[in-house]
């Protein structure tokens, strides 16, 4: 599901394209969005192209491409996913309606918050349905998330501090060198980059007061992948 932030970037990217031959730059997609400046513009790309609406074509400045538009397009007036004929959309008025599964995305969206991350606790347990963090809704792709509150510095070479609120993308495998939430022997929980060597695992910390921990395959399993971060000043 798309948010409504990147519903509307997407069918005026679309509405360039299809008017001019040439996708609109980052500034014409900030000031067409009311956004105050460009870096939720590539937050939203990085969104839409996650998701497989758009490609960035390598070596061509702003040099966007469709790859297909949501299935409720053409039936909203705003372009048939063949032919890719929107509706002119202005930069002042998104007109027609935003179908209605679109207009649930805001700003931001509550994730459950889980507590500290702390050896010893498997994440499960951490679960607590009366905390929730809002967390900018550009910043998640699909799947399910869930935050969790930094306890300590084993991290702290990769920019990630005590008291930082980390958001974690839930999943059961990862890419090496990926920062994830490992559960070791059923029991402890950390944050710690994965590396894997043969039919090993490495969790490496972020600090060298701390050393690599080394385990089979059998005793770690992943319980999501750090996506982003934000901390309070």
């Amino acid at each position: 599901m798309l948010t409504r932030k990147q519903y509307e970037l997407l069918m005026y990217i679309q509405e360039r394209l299809a008017a001019t031959g040439v996708s609109p730059s980052f500034e014409e997609m900030k000031e067409a969005l009311n956004l105050k400046s460009k870096s939720g513009i590539h937050r939203l790309i990085t969104g839409l192209e996650e998701r497989g609406f758009i490609r960035r074509l390598p070596h061509r400045a702003r040099a966007l491409e469709i790859v297909r538009l949501p299935e409720n397009a053409e039936s909203a007036g705003l372009g048939s996913k063949s032919g890719f004929s929107p509706k002119v959309i202005s930069n002042e008025e998104y007109a027609p309606p935003l179908p209605a599964e679109y207009t649930d995305g805001v700003e931001s969206i509550p994730l459950p918050l889980y507590g500290k991350i702390a050896a010893g606790t498997p994440i499960e347990a951490l679960r607590d349905q009366t905390n929730a963090v809002d967390i900018p809704a550009s910043m998640l792709g699909g799947g399910d998330h869930y935050a969790l509150e930094v306890e300590g510095d084993s991290m702290v070479d990769a920019g990630i501090i005590e008291g930082d609120t980390v958001v974690i993308q839930r999943c059961d495998n990862a890419e090496t060198g990926a920062i994830i939430v490992a559960l070791i022997d059923e029991n402890e929980v950390t944050l710690k980059r994965l590396r894997r060597k043969g039919d090993s695992i490495a969790l490496e910390p972020a600090n060298t007061s701390y050393e690599t921990r080394i385990f089979g395959p059998d005793r770690v399993k992943v319980q999501g992948r750090l996506i982003g971060l934000l901390r309070r000043y």
